[in-house]
């Protein structure tokens, strides 16, 4: 119960931060025009996120599984849930291994990570060997180890500090409409095990 209060606070949340950006004509635009326009690309972009941020929660608590791309083989590993999530959510078909989707999308910067946003790091001696969503105010979703479960975890810790290699955006309409996905902090693992 308390998991599902907390996905809905997240989604209010997005829903109404959102809702608030209101675009700014340029010069000889109509101000209508330009903001039916924009607001259609903010209520794409709400709904794309929307849709990631959901599918994810779906799968909070599934156990992980080296290899493992869903509950029909019995758990998750980092870049099948990733692939899962966005081929879900989105229909996008993503690689296999995080490596593989690191080379996809825009480079993005740790302070201009968006929801939605590939997130990776070093977490077997060689970079971009795990990947997560992130889902805003440096929260991400996860499947991270043998033993573990998939999770939200902060990437204020130090242990995932350490270990951030950079980040991708393979949703370019992210870039358009900045609504923040809030975890609350009582879904946040705090645990520094990979």
């Amino acid at each position: 119960m308390r998991l599902a209060k907390s996905y809905f606070l997240v989604l209010c949340f997005a829903l109404a931060t959102a809702a608030r950006a209101e675009p700014v004509p340029t010069a000889g635009e109509q101000p209508g025009g330009m903001l039916e326009s924009a607001q259609q690309a903010l209520n794409a972009t709400r709904s794309n996120i929307e849709s990631l941020v959901d599918r994810g929660m779906n799968f909070l608590g599934m156990r992980y599984r080296f290899g493992g791309t869903g509950p029909e083989s019995g758990g998750f590993d980092c870049s099948g849930l990733v692939r899962r999530v966005f081929g879900d959510a989105l229909g996008l078909g993503l690689p296999r291994t995080a490596a593989e989707m690191a080379k996809l999308g825009d480079k993005v910067g740790k302070s201009d990570l968006k929801p939605g946003d590939l997130v990776f790091f070093n977490t077997m001696r060689r970079t971009f060997s795990h990947v997560g969503i992130y889902l805003g105010e440096n929260r991400f979703l996860h499947a991270p180890s043998k033993g573990g479960a998939v999770r939200i975890e902060s990437m204020d810790t130090a242990y995932w500090q350490k270990r951030f290699n950079g980040a991708r955006r393979i949703m370019p309409e992210a870039e358009a409409a900045q609504p923040a996905v809030v975890v609350p902090a009582s879904t946040v693992s705090h645990a520094a095990s990979q």
